[in-house]
Formats: C-alpha cells, structure tokens, sequence
C-alpha cells in the first residue's frame, strides 16, 4: 500500500463528530456542527521573522488552534485540531502491522506543530516546514475542504498549471456519481 493510498483509506467523518469539538454525539435536538469548507486561493507573505497572516476568512473556520503539517507535492498542511486528530488516528489503526502506514504515520507526525494565531491573525512557519515546501516570501494558501494548504507560490502555480490540462479528463474517474 503506498502514502497516497494511505491518506485515501481515510474516512470523512460524519457531521456529528465535529459537534463537542470532534468528540461527537451533538446535542440532542440541535443541529450537529459541520466540518469547515475551507475554499478559496490567497496569497499572502511570509515576513522575515517567518510569520504568515492568515486569511481571515480562513482563520475562522479553521478555529483557535490549528496544526501544521508536512503535505503531499511539498506543500504545507493546515487542519483545524479535530480533523488532524481524526487523520491521525486513522492512520495509526493500521499503523501497527503496515509498513507504508507506520512510515507514512512517522514522517506525518514528526513534522507536525501545534499553531495558534497571534493577535493579528498571524502564524509561525517553523523553519523544517519552511524548509520542507521551499518557502519564501511568495506563498499561496487554497482551501482544500477540511484543509488549507500552504504552496511556493512558483510551485503552485507549475502544479495548477500541469492539472488544468487533464481536470475535465479525471473529473469521471474521482467524481463519478456527482453531476453538475
């Protein structure tokens, strides 16, 4: 089983877990909270001392406490805390008796911080993760449903560019039952 298998075994969870801050069981009678949509591309900078204001749009959905972690094509990984922890006690379930699980699980949390934005809405990028997604001051942040990502804006931009040509073609194979 390789990595990106790996995160693709992992199951959305249903809208009552992120009610009790992912502890699930809402209240009876209320409407269970939904997870965030996180949507949208921004460019924002890092400054010198490794700082990057968050979209304030994003920040809110993403709540108070946040984790950053190491992402698939040499990106940055932003989660709100609840749906990091789901991913990676996932991840761990099968961590034990799977190799590619327990490298993937070992190279996903080693690299992973807890953030709290400061009082303008900014947040450290530590150093490795910096380091990680060749970072400057340059970045793009997207939306990706439950995540934002956090791109070299040069990369992103080679990256979008080369999946443009062929979205229409894999829209069949990742969203079959979907219609438009």
């Amino acid at each position: 089983m390789d990595d990106q298998r790996i995160v693709q075994d992992v199951q959305t969870p249903s809208p009552d877990q992120y009610a009790n801050g992912g502890q699930g069981g809402g209240m009876p009678g209320q409407m269970p909270a939904m997870p965030p949509l996180l949507l949208g591309t921004y460019t924002p900078k890092i400054d010198a001392k490794g700082r990057l204001a968050l979209p304030a749009k994003l920040r809110g959905q993403l709540g108070p406490g946040m984790v950053m972690a190491r992402g698939q094509e040499r990106c940055i990984y932003l989660l709100p805390q609840v749906e990091f922890r789901r991913i990676a006690m996932q991840i761990q379930r099968t961590s034990m008796g799977n190799k590619a699980a327990r490298d993937y699980l070992r190279v996903f949390l080693s690299g992973a911080v807890d953030q709290e934005p400061d009082k303008q809405g900014r947040v450290l990028v530590p150093q490795m993760l910096r380091d990680y997604a060749n970072l400057g001051t340059d970045v793009v942040v997207i939306g990706v449903g439950t995540r934002a990502e956090i791109w070299n804006k040069q990369a992103w931009e080679e990256y979008l560019a080369a999946q443009e040509q062929g979205y229409s073609d894999i829209a069949d194979d990742v969203l079959p039952a979907v219609e438009f």
